[in-house]
């Protein structure tokens, strides 16, 4: 479920958005899920918050719930990859350290990380059964969004974050300029959020994305270059995986880095200024089984979901007026004819 504040920002229609996928590109071997989505792997939600707010406030919250009960409680072995490190990644540390993620992990605008942090404590610290907690670790990502947003407001409020946690479902992810993509710019497109998925046998594995960041667009081998704009430099990329695989946490971490390599697929430039992170986690309860030997078909999988996620988040977007800039969406049909022939 979506949540808008307010919606009188230029815009083309949520009709026209199609994913990557319907126009022709279908990137690597791997078949996708039912959903090609990071729903795809069973218990996982997703929700938004988008503000919009004339005439300069285009940004948002996006949550992902590794399942639906008290994560402190019940942690999810989790990893981190830090592809470069321009950004913020709260919480990022413990993560590394231990091994777990013990909260829903947040996206947002670069500074809104804080309250949103925040936000998410104050929501696990009420959940039934942490009453003692007297530690907590809320892991929050984000991308610069400020040249469609009044970044320096920072906005977002704890009830965004909480209504995002609330709206948080199975199924469809919205894609595009929602949540922590409402704002954001991939390779002088308006980017967002994107999510695709793979199968590897009995195991799936789903990557969502909040795409801000530069270079020069490549779907299918076919370039896309902005009108203007050349190679973009500067920007972002938070990349999420989750799969049901019995692995463990050091797995986990080399299949986030796989997400860099699906980054690089579409033609990023990985500049200086840009804050590229994977952020990984499992759903399955029980030991991790699988040896070193039997994952290389799961960082396979990373790579593909992360490279069609990307895509999709264009794709899906819509062209946004905003803080005094117009950044349009990739047209759909020079997309569809370049991979007609």
């Amino acid at each position: 479920m979506l949540r808008i504040t307010l919606t009188l920002f230029t815009l083309t229609s949520l009709a026209t958005a199609e994913r990557v996928r319907d126009l022709g590109c279908r990137p690597g071997r791997l078949a996708p899920g039912p959903l090609n989505a990071i729903t795809d792997i069973a218990g996982v939600r997703v929700g938004h918050t988008t503000l919009v707010r004339p005439p300069n406030v285009r940004t948002g919250v996006t949550i992902i719930l590794p399942h639906n009960g008290n994560l402190f409680q019940q942690k999810v072995r989790g990893a981190v990859f830090v592809g470069n490190a321009f950004g913020k990644l709260a919480g990022s540390t413990q993560v590394q350290e231990l091994g777990t993620i013990e909260s829903p992990i947040a996206l947002t605008a670069t500074l809104n990380v804080f309250k949103v942090a925040d936000a998410l404590l104050d929501y696990m610290l009420a959940l039934p059964g942490n009453e003692d907690v007297r530690s907590l670790n809320p892991l929050v990502g984000e991308t610069n969004d400020g040249g469609l947003n009044d970044i320096r407001s920072r906005p977002v409020s704890r009830e965004d974050v909480f209504a995002a946690i609330r709206s948080a479902k199975e199924g469809p992810v919205e894609e595009g300029a929602v949540g922590a993509g409402a704002g954001t710019v991939a390779f002088g497109w308006k980017g967002g959020i994107g999510t695709a998925s793979r199968k590897t046998g009995a195991y799936t594995t789903g990557v969502l994305v909040q795409s801000n960041f530069g270079g020069t667009l490549r779907m299918c081998g076919a370039s896309f270059p902005a009108p203007g704009s050349g190679t973009t430099r500067g920007g972002s990329i938070m990349m999420v995986v989750a799969t049901d695989a019995p692995v463990d946490a050091r797995q986990l971490e080399r299949m986030a880095a796989r997400t860099i390599w699906g980054l690089a697929r579409t033609g990023s430039n990985g500049s200086n200024g840009s804050g590229d992170y994977g952020i990984a986690f499992t759903t399955h309860q029980g030991p991790p089984t699988l040896s070193n030997d039997q994952i290389s078909p799961l960082f396979e999988a990373v790579i593909e979901a992360t490279e069609e996620a990307i895509l999709n988040s264009l794709t899906q977007a819509q062209t946004v007026t905003s803080n005094g800039r117009t950044v349009e969406a990739i047209p759909l049909e020079r997309v569809r004819k370049a991979f007609q022939n």
